[in-house]
C-alpha cells in the first residue's frame, strides 16, 4: 500500500502552527485536536515539526516557564518527509531508524498530509487481515 492510499482514507487535513505560537498554545491545540504532532509552517513553507515529546522535553529541562516561549525554540527543524508514492514498509523503516512517529507528506514541495506510525500500523493490520480472509476463502473453496 502507498502513502497516497492512506491519505485517501484518512484525509489530507494537517494541523499547522506558526513558529511564533507559544508552547502553551501549541499544547492546547494538540490536546483539543487529539493529535501528537503539528507541522510548523511559515509563509506556506514547512520549517519544523512540534511533537508532544518536544514539549515534554522542554518542560523537563526548563520547567513551566518554557510554556510562554515560542515553538521555534523547541521544534524539530530537521524534518523528515514522505512522498505520496512511497510504500508503508519504506516509511516504517525510516520512522524506526530515525525514532520518529510523524512524517509530513509533500507533493511538489507542497504539504498535502501527515502520516503517523499509528496510521501505518493500522494499514499493515488491515492488509494482514485481508490476506488471511483471502487464504481462508481459497482453502475453503478447495
Amino acid at each position: 500500500m502507498l502513502v497516497s492510499q492512506i491519505l485517501k482514507s484518512k484525509g489530507e487535513a494537517v494541523f499547522t502552527a506558526s513558529p511564533h505560537e507559544t508552547l502553551q498554545g501549541a499544547a492546547a491545540m494538540l490536546h483539543s485536536r487529539r493529535v501528537g504532532a503539528m507541522v510548523v509552517t511559515e509563509d506556506d513553507r514547512v520549517v519544523g515539526i512540534l511533537s508532544e515529546r518536544d514539549i515534554v522535553r522542554a518542560v523537563a529541562q526548563d520547567g513551566s516557564a518554557c510554556l510562554g516561549r515560542p515553538i521555534s525554540g523547541v521544534m524539530s527543524r530537521d524534518v523528515v518527509f514522505a512522498e505520496p508514492s512511497e510504500t508503508i514498509d519504506a516509511l516504517l523503516e525510516r520512522m524506526t531508524d530515525r525514532r520518529i512517529r510523524h512524517l509530513p507528506v509533500l507533493r511538489n514541495d507542497r504539504l498535502i498530509g501527515i502520516i503517523s506510525i499509528g496510521d501505518l500500523v493500522k494499514s499493515k493490520i488491515a492488509e494482514a487481515e485481508a490476506e488471511a480472509q483471502h487464504l481462508k476463502a481459497y482453502i475453503a473453496a478447495g
